[in-house]
């Protein structure tokens, strides 16, 4: 852990494998399936998806105000799922576009997201993962 103290504690549990449903005690309940089969819910690679679109764009918007502009970012995240040697994998690009600024300020206002997102800090030294401004 760090030397800092914690600041929120959360649980999410899964009983039922890919079909059937995950969710935070007292809070969210999901239907989970398989992306690979036509049986309604979502799958690990929406949630892992969402995930860094919504930490990230949170982050932005937080940096947003710190420049007295308003919130207009938006973080479109496409996960892409491979087969690999020893199963599966995921690969995430996360395009960013913060259009109220110019491209030199979007940059280093999405530099400075990443380094203080805990989504993008916990997956964005992946290989697997691409986080860029949109063109």
């Amino acid at each position: 852990m760090s030397d800092f103290p914690v600041l929120y504690t959360t649980h999410a549990v899964n009983e039922d494998g890919i079909e059937g449903q995950a969710y935070v005690p007292e809070g969210l309940r999901v239907t989970v399936s398989s992306p690979l089969k036509a049986v309604p819910g979502t799958n690990p690679e929406q949630l892992i998806g969402l995930a860094l679109s919504t930490c990230l764009n949170a982050t932005l918007e937080a940096i947003e105000k710190e420049h007295g502009q308003n919130h207009q970012s938006k973080v479109d995240t496409t996960v892409k799922m491979s087969r690999d040697r020893f199963g599966y994998q995921f690969f995430l690009d996360a395009r960013v576009t913060i259009p109220e600024v110019d491209a030199e300020t979007a940059a280093h206002w999405l530099a400075i997201a990443e380094t203080r997102c805990p989504v993008a800090k916990l997956v964005g030294s992946s290989a697997n993962v691409t986080i860029q401004l949109a063109k």
